[in-house]
């Protein structure tokens, strides 16, 4: 009968229940790699290997193109604009052979070169020989009004006058007879200086000093108002009242200004 009882198992009370499933461990969206980290899976992405290709703007290489392009075609009109330019002038070059105009100092006569008694002062008045030569064969010059020449012994101005208001046509020679007239305020020792230049060198150098505007005309064409200035330098044996005065050498320049 002993054998025939039987054993039924009797539940543990104080052992723990069983755990229950609890929410997984990895997040949604992820795998467990074989080392145990998990690694975020993209829905998107998960068919592509490699890594997403980097996305630059293209906005400033635009903006540094057109800049490029700007700068090119301003250039490129700046130097097509010289190049037609300088056709122009060389082809007024060729048509007209422009040469510039000669002027020499031929003669000059003092009329007056007085002392003042009153304050010292000198008076002095001369008339000036100014031969002008053109020698274009096409070009024509305007000599408008406003010049201004004078007459200076080291760093004096002795007198001063202006060229009249002329027209000098091609191949043309004009002689002027120029009246000038200027006053000293130190008269005595400029007199003192003439003298011992005279008895050191036997004779006396001036200056003469021109600034005239003209106009040149190429055919039946006039161009813009031109300033050139004359330097002349000439050497007389004296200076003095009613004399006969000998011009030993002189010699101009000419420059002209735009």
């Amino acid at each position: 009968m002993a054998d025939q009882q039987k054993i039924h198992p009797v539940p543990d009370v104080e052992a723990p229940p069983e755990a229950s499933p609890s929410a997984p461990l990895v997040p949604p969206a992820t795998s467990k790699s074989d080392t145990g980290n998990p690694v975020e899976q993209h829905p998107l992405n998960s068919q592509s290997h490699g890594p997403s290709p980097v996305k630059h703007s293209t906005a400033p290489k635009k903006r540094r193109s057109c800049c490029c392009r700007c700068m090119c075609w301003t250039l490129s009109l700046l130097l097509l604009l010289i190049v037609i330019l300088g056709i122009i002038v060389g082809i007024l070059f060729l048509v007209f052979r422009p040469k510039l105009p000669k002027y020499s100092i031929d003669g000059l006569r003092v009329t007056q070169f007085d002392l003042s008694s009153v304050n010292s002062s000198l008076s002095a008045s001369f008339d000036v020989n100014i031969t002008a030569r053109n020698p274009n064969k096409r070009i024509g010059i305007y000599y408008d009004g406003g010049s201004h020449i004078t007459v200076w012994y080291n760093e004096t101005q002795l007198c001063e006058g202006a060229l009249p208001k002329f027209y000098q046509g091609h191949k043309n020679t004009t002689v002027l007879v120029l009246p000038m007239t200027g006053q000293v305020q130190n008269g005595t020792v400029l007199l003192t200086a003439l003298q011992q230049q005279q008895q050191m060198t036997g004779n006396i150098p001036l200056r003469l000093r021109a600034k005239q505007t003209v106009r040149v005309k190429l055919g039946s064409l006039k161009l813009m108002k031109m300033k050139f200035r004359i330097r002349c330098r000439l050497v007389v044996n004296a200076l003095s009242a009613n004399n006969a005065i000998r011009i030993s050498s002189s010699s101009c320049s000419f420059r002209l200004r735009l």
